[in-house]
């Protein structure tokens, strides 16, 4: 059984006759080959990756000053760089201030410079080095960290599944018509709610999105000054793939261990490969080639069956 990365690098190791056989393969290159069949595993395996919904909030940029006076700038006063001209308008979210140092802003315009002071005209302050965090509100876009293989969806940022006010047309539905399920027939209850949702998908439409794995960054195609506002949480329907470090069974996967064992072989047979001829004392002569040919029917056979024989993936986007 292995726990630990270093537990399953041994037992493939021993899978090819360590510590009887010399395996002829440097750490390093068995580190990399751990890492390659993660992620192929991860990639195209059902249980490499698991659905999860993530929140994320939508936070404001912010200019770093030297001196603690970030609270005395005017909420929607504009502040402009004395040097480089650049502009942006003071800021805040709904669970936070500017204060001390840090001055929230958002639709910043030309590029603050290190050290310059900006002003709105009643308060003058020195901006630090490296004085701008960009948030996403001026960013245009959510950050992902490298987990993350595929986002299905942004869910909207506001529904039909909530009341928000006693003036909100569910409440008053609730209020009215809907006192009591026990003795009001639940089809007209989901007919109406039916109703509101194809309502709400005609008249406000699906946050629309685009994303790549390898920028891992969701660009949400919205109106970033009308549809959301500074503070709020956007939930992100996404796969994300298994952390070992956290799920150490993964290390016992059937499938994983006999993938890796094969990329140990055929790594074994690159580096013999060189060598292929020579003979060693005692008449051995060593065949790379073989040893390597024999690793790649192996792996061929291992990515058919993952292909052809395991659980089909949900389909997802990314």
């Amino acid at each position: 059984m292995a726990a630990t990365r270093e537990e399953f690098k041994q037992y493939c190791l021993r899978a090819l006759g360590a510590p009887v056989v010399e395996i002829n393969v440097d750490d390093d290159q068995l580190e990399d080959r751990i890492d390659e069949a993660l992620e192929y595993w991860r990639l195209y395996h059902s249980e490499g990756i698991e659905k999860v919904y993530l929140k994320h909030q939508i936070k404001a940029s912010t200019l770093t000053l030297t001196s603690s006076i970030a609270d005395q700038f005017e909420v929607n006063s504009i502040v402009t760089g004395q040097t480089s001209g650049a502009s942006a308008r003071v800021t805040s979210q709904t669970d936070k201030l500017s204060s001390g140092t840090q001055l929230m802003v958002r639709g910043i315009r030309g590029t603050f410079l290190s050290g310059e002071p900006i002003s709105n005209g009643t308060v003058t302050a020195n901006l630090s080095e490296n004085p701008v965090t960009l948030g996403e509100i001026d960013k245009r876009y959510i950050e992902l960290n490298d987990w993350v293989y595929g986002v299905v969806r942004m869910l909207p940022f506001s529904g039909t599944q909530t009341s928000k006010s006693m003036f909100d047309i569910q409440y008053q539905l609730r209020l009215n018509d809907l006192y009591d399920l026990t003795s009001t027939s639940i089809i007209y209850y989901k007919m109406i709610m039916s109703h509101l949702s194809l309502l709400d998908l005609e008249l406000n439409g699906r946050p629309m999105i685009r994303f790549n794995r390898l920028q891992g960054r969701i660009y949400p195609d919205i109106n970033w000054d009308a549809d959301i506002a500074l503070g709020d949480f956007v939930v992100i329907e996404c796969y994300r793939a298994l952390n070992p470090a956290e799920f150490s069974r993964m290390w016992n996967e059937p499938w994983l261990k006999k993938y890796a064992e094969a990329l140990f072989k055929r790594q074994w047979g690159t580096n013999l490969k060189k060598f292929s001829g020579i003979q060693l004392p005692g008449g051995i002569v060593l065949d790379g080639q073989s040893l390597y040919n024999e690793a790649i029917d192996e792996i061929k056979t291992l990515e058919d069956e993952l292909m052809n024989k395991s659980a089909p993936l949900e389909f997802f986007l990314g």
